[in-house]
């Protein structure tokens, strides 16, 4: 079945990023002039996703506002003529329909996947975590369909490779290769240290999953910090039918912190040829400017 629906979890505070996230999303803080949330909904856009289902909380909304039509920015622009900018505003508020329900606790990843069970009803679907940014000319997301697809619309895990060392800040999963990139599942542990950890393999925030995970997840008690965990979820499905995870192609981007995001604006850039020479100047001139030398 064609994967039409992605849920993209965007309820949590941002507290990292205090003191701007006490009055706005941070989804919406922009990579240069392109807020964060703008890649994510791209990225499932391009993979063939015609629904996005928002897992909000309170002061959430700028994030919905972004992605539908302004009549008034759009009549200004053209009274203006600035058809460049107009064209960009519209193409952005038509690019996918956008529904939204409310998570009123923050009770984990899982616990926000079930809020959307209704939205979902009895089909395949994505999810997205907001926090991760995955460039690629083949979307991550769509990549995970494709192995969907060659399994019988089995559920698929993205992962990547990390360092030992960084295992405790993922869920890690375990399983046998099929292919040089697939493994077929046998189970996930979440946050292990390096000495626990079954692999190196990390969950970074891209998943196909089949619409069973929710009379899973209303079943499951609480996890890793008295919260639902997606992950305890998984390994319940991994005893009841075949579960992929499969290695990505991309550069990933973990704007979630401070140090991700410095990465992702220096990154994005230094890509963009309207941005790439200004950077370069910029970052020289601050070098000397501070006497740092490289």
């Amino acid at each position: 079945m064609k994967i039409r629906k992605a849920i993209i979890p965007i309820a949590g505070k941002g507290t990292r990023f205090l003191p701007a996230t006490k009055e706005i999303a941070k989804e919406i803080i922009p990579i240069i002039n392109v807020p964060m949330i703008h890649y994510i909904v791209e990225e499932a856009v391009n993979a063939g996703v015609e629904q996005i289902i928002f897992v909000t909380s309170s002061g959430k909304y700028s994030v919905e506002d972004y992605f539908d039509r302004n009549q008034e920015l759009e009549a200004f622009l053209e009274r203006n003529n600035k058809t460049k900018e107009l064209e960009l505003i519209k193409r952005i508020g038509s690019m996918v329909s956008v529904t939204s329900v409310r998570q009123k606790e923050q009770l984990g990843l899982g616990h926000a996947v079930l809020m959307a069970k209704e939205m979902i009803g009895n089909e395949p679907f994505a999810v997205l975590l907001g926090d991760d940014i995955v460039i690629n000319d083949i979307p991550a997301i769509r990549q995970l369909m494709n192995v969907s697809e060659e399994n019988h619309g089995a559920a698929v895990i993205g992962v990547m490779e990390v360092p030992p060392e960084d295992t405790s800040k993922y869920g890690i999963v375990k399983g046998d290769f099929i292919t040089d990139r697939t493994l077929r599942m046998t189970g996930m542990v979440e946050k292990p240290s390096s000495k626990d950890a079954p692999t190196n393999l990390a969950t970074p925030g891209r998943y196909i999953l089949t619409p069973e995970i929710f009379s899973i997840l209303e079943k499951i008690p609480r996890g890793a910090g008295n919260e639902y965990q997606l992950t305890d979820a998984i390994n319940v499905l991994c005893q009841k039918k075949d579960v992929f995870a499969h290695k990505f192609i991309g550069e990933r981007f973990d704007t979630g912190n401070v140090h991700g995001y410095l990465d992702a604006t220096i990154d994005f850039a230094l890509k963009n040829p309207e941005t790439r020479d200004q950077m370069i100047s910029s970052i020289r001139t601050r070098l000397n400017k501070y006497g740092i030398t490289l």
